[in-house]
């Protein structure tokens, strides 16, 4: 059976909840067009959620990557135009804080997304949720790996990789105090929507091959 990697993070900052978490654990396990969800947490942590994402890809050998982040503060589920080659802002969960740092040293300035970004977008809204495209994923994790799984998907054939920001949940908006939040269920819903709009992609292009 071909399979997913579906990535959340483990919580950062002063986000003391992570709601990709609840997301990739509640979509874990589950089918969708013959295509077998495999979830996995990211350490929020440059070099070790690096090494993660290598170790997963081995491990799971997926045919199409999604790669959720929390955005808090955005009220949109936002699926990612574009990965930059940079590493730069807040500390990760070890106290590092990069500055102007490359991801990869001999890698291309940016990788745009072969997800269906725009179909995604498109079936969220007609479905009811708030959805746009984003064009930054900024510089933080969130952009390092959307990054590191685009350089992975450009050197296969046929392997779809991308990244997916969500809004905070009510629980987390509640812990905070100063962002929007939406409930559980509905981010689960949104990226299953996602996923797809992705799965039918892929069907449809090889019904035209």
């Amino acid at each position: 059976m071909k399979k997913i990697l579906l990535t959340g993070f483990e919580p950062f900052l002063n986000y003391k909840i992570n709601p990709t978490m609840q997301v990739v654990d509640a979509l874990n396990g589950k089918i969708m067009g013959g295509y077998e969800i495999c979830s996995r947490i990211m350490s929020v942590d440059f070099q070790e959620a690096s090494n993660q994402l290598e170790n997963y890809i081995n491990e799971v050998e997926p045919d199409i990557i999604i790669s959720l982040g929390l955005a808090g503060g955005r009220y949109k589920i936002t699926p990612e135009r574009i990965a930059i080659n940079m590493k730069d802002g807040e500390p990760d969960n070890h106290g590092h804080a990069p500055i102007d740092e490359k991801i990869d040293e001999n890698g291309v300035d940016a990788y745009l997304t072969n997800l269906p970004i725009r179909k995604m977008v498109e079936r969220l809204n007609k479905e009811g949720y708030p959805a746009e495209i984003s064009n930054s994923a900024g510089t933080y994790l969130c952009n390092n790996i959307m990054y590191e799984g685009l350089a992975f998907a450009k050197q296969q054939r046929n392997v779809l990789a991308g990244f997916i920001h969500i809004p905070a949940s009510f629980e987390l908006a509640i812990l905070h105090g100063k962002i929007p939040g939406w409930n559980v269920r509905d981010l689960i819903d949104g990226v299953q929507l996602c996923i797809e709009e992705t799965v039918n992609f892929v069907r449809d292009s090889n019904l035209q091959n």
